[in-house]
């Protein structure tokens, strides 16, 4: 048997996914593993390569270590 849900209960809400955070070329990040880095390569919604200088790193979506300065 199956409860009917109630319409004013917490935790009927729907989940709500965070926006996927865009990069463009050339774009200074930061990524809390590899330290400071510049976007050279972007495939859309899917990942981006960055190049950290002793190395270059694709990096997929949704990009939850790498943030732009």
């Amino acid at each position: 048997m199956s409860r009917r849900p109630l319409p004013t209960s917490p935790f009927n809400q729907p989940k709500v996914e965070a926006p996927v955070e865009s990069f463009a070329l050339d774009d200074r990040v930061t990524h809390d593993q590899y330290g400071l880095g510049s976007v050279v390569g972007i495939e859309d919604g899917i990942a981006v390569l960055v190049d950290f200088g002793s190395r270059r790193v694709r990096i997929l979506a949704p990009y939850g270590k790498l943030s732009r300065l």
